[in-house]
């Protein structure tokens, strides 16, 4: 039951890379810090924000990239952020039986955590999971789609295959999501240059590994212990 969104959201992501022609581009920060800092630009950020809070389909994949990268020059990012009500999440999250008592508990608990970190994919795709066990198939294709354009927005900085082409991503937990979305299985992880490393149990795709980019991540870091 909780594949179904996961394959909505894999259907929509291998059509859209298919039509982008697999091409890729590495983030600009120093432009998209400078574009969601001003005021008359049409991705200023604290207009694009309120966007995604209100689930704007409108947003272009363009507009993720602004929105996802440029909440590292946000003060309220933490580069190893974790949810408050982390705890609470998993003994949903790993029940194998989802009580209907319990629905409305879980979206108070996951907005809660979203509102914390408006990038938490994880309970981002848990909460449009448990949307569609309500019957709210409306709102549960709002997340969707919020879901699938952060995730597309990481997808279209890189491949995956070395590190000066790794995907870059804000928060090590989207590695993790990025493993389950494609049911792949890690064996190892290891820090090399800019980028974590995942070494992956081999399967018939034949993929030894991802790189994901986190340099801008550890530079956050470092200058919150300054």
């Amino acid at each position: 039951m909780k594949k179904i969104l996961i394959i909505i959201v894999l259907i929509t992501i291998f059509s859209d890379l298919k039509s982008q022609e697999k091409t890729f581009e590495a983030p600009d920060y120093k432009k998209i810090s400078l574009e969601i800092q001003d005021s008359s630009s049409i991705y200023y950020y604290p207009g694009l924000m309120s966007r995604l809070v209100a689930y704007d389909t409108t947003l272009t994949i363009v507009d993720y990239r602004h929105l996802y990268y440029g909440y590292i020059f946000q003060k309220e990012y933490q580069p190893y952020w974790r949810s408050s009500d982390e705890e609470k999440l998993l003994k949903f999250y790993r029940s194998k039986n989802i009580s209907k008592n319990d629905y409305d508990k879980i979206i108070e608990l996951a907005e809660h955590s979203i509102n914390e970190f408006p990038f938490d994919l994880r309970q981002m795709n848990f909460m449009g999971y448990i949307y569609h066990l309500k019957g709210d198939e409306e709102m549960a294709l709002k997340i969707n789609q919020r879901f699938h354009g952060t995730f597309a927005a990481i997808m279209s900085t890189g491949d995956g295959k070395t590190c000066e082409t790794g995907y870059h991503v804000i928060s090590v937990s989207h590695e993790y999501v990025f493993l389950n979305l494609f049911q792949f299985a890690m064996t190892s992880q290891a820090l090399t240059g800019d980028c974590d490393y995942l070494s992956l149990q081999k399967d018939e795709r034949n993929i030894d590994g991802v790189y994901f980019n986190i340099k801008e991540l550890m530079n956050k870091n470092l200058e919150n212990f300054k």
